[in-house]
């Protein structure tokens, strides 16, 4: 009998110790785990994100951005971080057909990526941004190579609404709107009111599409539809497409626009208009003067007054730089005294209304920057603020019912949007 207890009170304190071993390994194995996820972690912790810039990993290199100065090249920029003169003109050779580096122009942002090599600094890429929506990358680091990246865009649908106080200009700015805005909206009821006879009261509506790049807006994509009541008078503008590209069409599907532009370029003001007597200011005698001179600064854009196929693209002596566009058999316009005529224009070429056709300048017979605009109507120049000019194309008859379903659309949404509360009406609000 004692052998026997003996033996089963050894059995039992062997098995209490291999209980308690077992269970102090399994937990040494727990902690060991836990210990080594941890330093796992802290480890995943102290590994930071490369910062990456323009697409380049730039933790180990210096960033210094900088606007581009005037009369400044790509060689002046590249020649103060240590880039040889060889080098630049290679670079210059790998871009042509990717970006000209001679329309770097200024005050457009550029950003340099360089290293300290003995305390001087050596470019690795220049970074130049044209517009907010692109970059042009210049790679230096290995092999030299030019490449045009584009940021992402979205496109948001936003509206404003207005009480006109002093000018549609300064309310449209006002309430959230960009130059670009006020220059669409113009333009779009160019033939239909006279802005510059707006009144304190005209309201306007405005439903349209912007371009925003990380929440910033960069630009207007189209106008959807607009409203503007002028003397009381609602005038609706629906944009609609029939197969020509857009258009603008009021509430019986009539173009808002004429066959021809109201104003060719944006002008400061008329420094001379049509007359059969006036004394010319550089030849100083009395002569005809069978054009409209529409004075602003030197590089201003002329646009196409309306569809047509240019016949005339030279340089003459009186006339300098000039366009000349014939539009069908009854009309033709030309634009004198050019800066410069737009790429790509020449004898033969058609132009749609409103396409760049050259830059305001003083070449020629003038004494100072401006357009004159001169207007043939059946072979005679006439006056063009006077001439009567056609109406372009209403709603075909195929496109109608689309039309009009999609302006009652449009006419629901601008309905839906609110006018701002008046100063008046809050200074009255806050008295309650």
């Amino acid at each position: 009998m004692r052998k026997i207890f003996s033996a089963v009170v050894v059995l039992a304190v062997m098995s209490l110790a291999y209980f308690y071993t077992f269970e102090y390994s399994a937990l040494s194995v727990v902690e060991l785990k836990k210990e080594v996820k941890s330093d796992s972690i802290s480890k995943e912790v102290l590994q930071v994100a490369p910062t990456i810039l323009y697409g380049i990993v730039v933790d180990s290199f210096q960033v210094e951005e900088r606007s581009v100065q005037r009369n400044q090249s790509i060689s002046d920029i590249l020649l103060a971080y240590n880039v040889s003169h060889q080098t630049i003109y290679h670079l210059a050779n790998v871009a042509k057909n990717v970006f000209d580096v001679r329309k770097i122009a200024p005050n457009k942002k550029y950003t340099v990526i360089y290293q300290d090599e003995d305390s001087l600094p050596s470019a690795t890429a220049l970074v130049y941004e044209p517009n907010p929506e692109e970059y042009v990358v210049f790679n230096l680091k290995d092999s030299i190579n030019v490449y045009v990246e584009k940021r992402p865009v979205e496109i948001k649908e936003k509206a404003i609404s207005g009480t006109i106080q002093s000018s549609l200009y300064e309310e449209i700015l006002k309430n959230g709107g960009t130059p670009e805005l006020v220059d669409l909206v113009a333009d779009m009821y160019g033939w239909q009111i006279d802005f510059t006879k707006i009144y304190p009261g005209d309201q306007f509506k405005v439903l349209f599409t912007e371009r925003t790049i990380e929440g910033k807006a960069v630009g207007v994509e189209e106008i959807i539809g607009a409203e503007l009541i002028h003397y009381n008078n609602p005038f609706l503008s629906v944009a609609f497409d029939q197969g020509d590209g857009v258009d603008y069409f009021d509430e019986e599907g009539k173009s808002l626009r004429k066959a021809f532009l109201r104003y060719p370029v944006k002008f400061t003001r008329i420094s001379s208009r049509y007359t059969a007597k006036r004394f010319h200011p550089v030849q100083k005698r009395y002569k005809a003067h069978l054009g409209t001179d529409y004075a602003a600064p030197t590089g201003t854009p002329i646009y196409a007054a309306g569809d047509g196929v240019i016949t005339k693209a030279v340089y003459e002596k009186f006339n300098g730089r000039n366009v000349k566009i014939r539009h069908n058999s009854t009309y033709s316009t030309q634009y004198l005294h050019m800066n410069g005529i737009a790429k790509g224009i020449k004898p033969g070429m058609k132009v749609k209304q409103g396409q760049l056709i050259g830059y305001v300048g003083k070449t020629g017979l003038a004494t100072g920057p401006h357009l004159c605009y001169r207007f043939w109507k059946n072979g005679r120049q006439v006056d063009a603020m006077k001439v009567d000019l056609p109406p372009s194309e209403p709603i075909k008859e195929d496109y109608l019912s689309n039309f009009n379903r999609y302006k009652s659309f449009v006419k629901e949404k601008l309905d839906k949007i609110a006018y701002p509360e008046s100063d008046e009406e809050v200074l009255m609000a806050g008295m309650q």
